[in-house]
């Protein structure tokens, strides 16, 4: 078993926070130290030297959509577009690019960031004028929260009896079931080549990013079951949790569910509600710019009960996808009542998950630690709506936006964050999710660096069931997952004022990131590795 010896470098550990050089084998950390004593304790190792680049964990990114992020990164993303007559015309000009009878899938736009500038056109391409721009084409435009879709005459013809679906309308954006018909009828158009391309240009671009391990949430009404079993079949270096969507009933249904789809766990975009900026998320008030709804419901009291009771009865991992307070009241009572049933014991050994948990209130986050139940979140979600003009003011107001994604409370209350992108509805970019954790819109629900970081690391193994106190580390005994960056400045640094003073003194011994404050140049990747493995290398490293 040859071992390969870093040297010269900073390496991220908590027991040995001054650490220069790492020692690896068999795809194993097995000392982390000084260049002196490295060299001395392994003198036949392979060398490498860092040139005094920092050495980190990988990252896990807990909530990613492979296929429509490839397609995404290879095809017409419209996140650019500046209002309704640009949008068009991007979309025309990508139009003249495809072979007739082709599909376009777009996706990213986002008329709540429209409206930053005067005398723009604030409202959002209809069917009919995208019908001009594109002709017979079949074309699906999900907006950038992937909960409402534009779609093309050519595209709705495909789906018999669409007018009878809720969320149909025969100009506007599509929701609810309509959306979901619409988007089955587009991934119907996708060859298996495509797919394939699409889901390795995802996982790369994951890798150039540092990270090692993703989370794919699926589902009958995201992703369809072709698109899952061609993932199971897909191999790659970086690692592939699987996650299927679906309700169940009982124990032995879930663990059918689990050999057809071939998932790890049935958590994932299992929708109990919609996103915000889709007017789609279930409140308990109606939305501030759309009085006349409260958004969305897809599951009832008794099938979130009944499909948490069944998974842990399975021993299989359960979750929702949860973002309006209606939902997460809902979905936090059946967890209330079967910790009196079950027992939080038998609920937390299943590490049960919610993703976004976006408006929890300290009450519901109590049940929710109290049952080990994970919050798999997205900080990037606040960087891009959480201003005080974006998106959630727009659309909630702003008492109730200054309440979204707490995770300074969560935290403090006992609820296991696990970072991450919700990729391509936000980019795969680890370093600029700890910054958004940090630098919250508002400052009392932003987390230290250190935490955000764990949630990127640790915190996104755990979601996975993996909670062994060494994966997620660079500790002797640790799975050799790492990466390698170039830095500018290394620095510790609390969430406020008071931790400041005791964590910044050498004295306290406590490892430094990378510096990750508004206007630093974040962390470069050189190169990432995964259970020894290179899974990714940039060109001059």
């Amino acid at each position: 078993m040859a071992t390969e010896l870093l040297l010269g470098g900073v390496v991220y550990s908590s027991t040995v926070p001054d650490a220069t050089a790492m020692a690896i084998t068999d795809g194993t950390v097995v000392w982390v130290g000084s260049d002196k004593v490295g060299r001395a304790l392994h003198p036949g190792a392979t060398e490498v030297d860092l040139g005094g680049r920092f050495v980190a964990p990988g990252f896990v990114d807990s909530h990613v959509h492979l296929t429509s992020t490839g397609l995404a990164l290879d095809g017409l993303t419209l996140d650019a577009a500046t209002d309704r007559r640009d949008c068009l015309r991007r979309i025309a000009e990508f139009a003249r690019t495809v072979a007739a009878g082709d599909l376009v899938w777009g996706l990213g736009w986002d008329d709540s960031a429209w409206q930053h500038a005067d005398g723009i056109d604030r409202r959002h391409p209809t069917t009919a004028e995208l019908d001009e721009v594109v002709g017979h084409l079949p074309v699906y435009l999900a907006r950038i929260d992937e909960h409402s879709a534009i779609a093309s005459s050519a595209l709705r013809r495909l789906v018999p009896d669409l007018a009878d679906a809720p969320g149909y309308h025969p100009d506007d954006p599509l929701v609810a079931d309509a959306h979901h018909l619409v988007r089955a009828a587009a991934r119907s158009l996708l060859t298996p080549a495509q797919r394939r391309r699409a889901q390795v240009r995802a996982l790369d671009e994951a890798a150039a990013h540092g990270v090692v391990a993703v989370h794919e949430n699926a589902g009958p009404d995201i992703s369809g079951l072709d698109d899952m079993l061609a993932l199971a079949d897909l191999e790659h270096p970086v690692q592939v949790r699987r996650y299927w969507g679906q309700a169940v009933a009982d124990a032995e249904q879930a663990r059918e569910l689990l050999t057809i789809t071939r998932a790890d766990g049935l958590a994932g975009d299992l929708f109990i509600d919609g996103a915000i900026g889709s007017h789609t998320a279930w409140l308990s008030a109606p939305y501030t710019d759309a009085p006349g709804t409260s958004g969305i419901s897809y599951l009832d009291y008794h099938q979130v009960r009944d499909h948490v009771r069944a998974c842990t009865q399975a021993g299989v991992q359960a979750g929702f996808h949860v973002i309006g307070d209606a939902a997460t009241e809902l979905v936090v009572a059946a967890f209330d009542e079967l910790a009196a049933e079950l027992g939080t014991p038998a609920l937390a050994r299943c590490a049960h998950r919610l993703e976004h948990a976006e408006m929890v209130t300290a009450t519901q986050a109590q049940t929710l630690a109290r049952c080990g139940v994970l919050a798999s979140m997205q900080p990037l979600f606040d960087a891009a709506w959480g201003g005080p003009d974006d998106l959630y003011v727009q659309r909630l107001g702003r008492d109730r936006a200054a309440g979204l994604n707490d995770f300074a409370m969560l935290a403090r209350t006992g609820v296991p964050l696990s970072f991450s992108s919700d990729a391509p509805v936000t980019p795969v970019d680890p370093w600029s999710t700890i910054r958004a954790a940090v630098h919250h819109h508002q400052p009392r629900n932003a987390i230290s660096a250190r935490g955000a970081f764990a949630a990127c690391t640790r915190g996104g193994w755990r979601a996975g069931g993996v909670n062994d106190g060494l994966t997620g580390t660079l500790e002797a005994g640790a799975p050799a997952s790492y990466a390698i960056w170039e830095v500018d400045d290394l620095v510790v640094a609390g969430s406020h004022e008071n931790v400041q003073r005791w964590s910044t003194d050498p004295r306290s011994r406590v490892p430094a990131l990378p510096d990750v404050a508004p206007g630093a140049r974040l962390p470069e990747c050189v190169r990432t590795v995964h259970a020894g493995t290179v899974v990714y290398a940039r060109d001059d490293a």
